[in-house]
């Protein structure tokens, strides 16, 4: 008998984690890698927040606090979802955990039984279903079809519900696909949900922020109030303020599922960094002026490589409503073969030739569950942008 759990056998590697650290591998040895598999802003943290956290380390506060987070953050918490999304919480139904991850983590933990049922709709994060199994659950997989945006049908919730469901994972706007949903289309989703009682929702809303072409991001706890008590909401720092390295996370809901989770955590990290608590507080309390820029830039990157690559033979690809990715299709290259003599069999396959052959590092559409695709994160700069562009569709050229 081995001294690893037998509960890792049913969890991979970070496919994210993995294509980045390929390509870190490929840089050290000299190659000109252009890395567009990580989800990370390339925007610095804003000075404001920093100066926070440098003000708070000045006074000291380097102590443990209490596990679900400091009160003065998650009053903070409390307003920034009564502001943007319309959502009443009290402080002792939010709790902070270790970036959004943290949070999803706890909350798997604390609430999935073995043989509970999670529907994850595809293409999803890569660690929700993994979240699931770690936790003892199943996780069930709805498709998104590419011509409904990536986004599940009604319908298709409705026939993936089993007396065994206990959670379904909304994920607006997407990663990977960048898709978001309306409020007419959470409302048809809600409408199955109310008739479901026993399904709970996760509202993963971490991107909420980076949107764009005028579209709001709604809150389903706030579009289907009938189902608000049977929803967490979960969102983070990481990504609108460029603060991933800092970890810090958050959700809201049922005070049951909270305290739960805060007993998960108190046995595990504790609580968060206290220092990036006073940070947290700064970033939720104050003008996010800088947004706006931010998402121009994403914006033009955005523009700019759909363009390219819509102009590549072999490869189509939909205009995401929010986020920092694209998912783009690559069926046209499928049976192809590529100067190595590779056949072109899989987007792994495709990917892995664009990376060895010229160095552009992307993740497969196989790790998200939907195939034949990858993705793309444009959280970088326009130039490497447009190089990997023109990388990519000389490698497509190259297939014969």
């Amino acid at each position: 008998m081995g001294i690893v759990a037998d509960r890792l056998s049913v969890v991979k590697p970070s496919a994210t984690l993995a294509v980045t650290t390929k390509a870190k591998e490929m840089k050290a040895k000299g190659i000109d890698v252009i890395g567009l598999g990580v989800g990370e802003p390339d925007f610095p943290t804003p000075k404001h927040i920093c100066d926070a956290a440098k003000a708070a380390l000045d006074k000291g506060e380097t102590k443990y606090t209490v596990v679900a987070g400091v009160p003065a953050l998650r009053q903070a918490i409390c307003d920034k979802f009564k502001r943007e999304n319309g959502l009443d919480y009290t402080p002792d139904q939010v709790t902070v955990g270790a970036g959004g991850k943290g949070v999803l983590f706890n909350l798997f933990l604390a609430t999935v039984n073995p043989g509970d049922e999670v529907i994850v709709p595809a293409p999803y994060w890569v660690s929700y279903p993994d979240m699931a199994r770690l936790a003892g659950g199943v996780p069930v997989f709805v498709t998104g079809k590419e011509e409904d945006g990536f986004k599940i049908k009604p319908e298709a919730l409705e026939a993936a519900i089993t007396p065994k469901t206990k959670w379904l994972v909304v994920n607006s706007p997407s990663n990977p696909s960048g898709a978001a949903y309306t409020e007419a289309e959470l409302r048809a989703l809600g409408e199955v949900l109310i008739r479901h009682e026993n399904v709970w929702v996760i509202s993963d809303e971490i991107y909420e922020h980076i949107v764009y072409d005028g579209f709001k991001t709604p809150s389903i706890a706030a579009i289907v109030p009938e189902i608000k008590d049977r929803v967490i909401t979960v969102n983070g720092l990481a990504k609108a303020f460029s603060m991933t390295g800092w970890r810090v996370g958050y959700a809201a809901g049922d005070i049951d599922v909270i305290k739960a989770m805060n007993k998960i955590q108190s046995q595990s990290t504790t609580h968060v960094t206290t220092f990036c608590q006073s940070a947290g507080i700064v970033a939720l309390t104050s003008p996010m002026d800088f947004l706006k820029e931010r998402n121009d830039i994403f914006k033009a990157r955005r523009d700019m490589v759909v363009s390219r690559l819509n102009a590549i033979d072999g490869i189509r690809c939909r205009v995401p409503e929010g986020a920092f990715y694209l998912y783009p299709c690559v069926e046209g290259c499928i049976g192809k073969t590529a100067p190595s003599g590779k056949k072109i069999e899989t987007d792994t396959d495709f990917v892995s030739e664009l990376l060895e052959s010229k160095a552009v590092a992307v993740v497969p559409g196989i790790a998200f569950g939907l195939s034949p695709y990858f993705r793309l994160s444009y959280a970088t700069s326009t130039e490497a942008l447009e190089k990997a562009c023109d990388r990519i569709a000389e490698f497509c050229a190259s297939l014969k």
